[in-house]
């Protein structure tokens, strides 16, 4: 399994979970895992996801993600499995 976290925070709106799930699904990329809260007016999200099936490159999902937080925005970041466990290790 390729694993990758998602993590995704901003000012919250109307939509954020939709639009970034929406794309995922879109690159097949399924989502294991999704944990999300809402502290005053910031929205912050994680999420667990196999890119195994993936219909693009880790580079090509990280880039577009990015580009989708900007249109919305929220931060996005998507990290490796291995290289978040290395740097949360510490």
């Amino acid at each position: 399994m390729s694993k990758v976290i998602i993590t995704v925070v901003g000012k919250d709106t109307v939509g954020i979970i939709a639009r970034v799930c929406t794309y995922l699904a879109q690159m097949n990329v399924n989502v294991m895992d999704i944990s999300q809260t809402i502290v005053q007016e910031y929205f912050n999200m994680m999420m667990i996801a196999d890119m195994e099936k993936a219909s693009g490159t880790f580079e090509e999902i990280s880039e577009g993600l990015e580009n989708l937080g900007q249109e919305i925005g929220v931060a996005v970041k998507c990290q490796r499995e291995e290289i978040f466990l290395k740097m949360h290790r510490i």
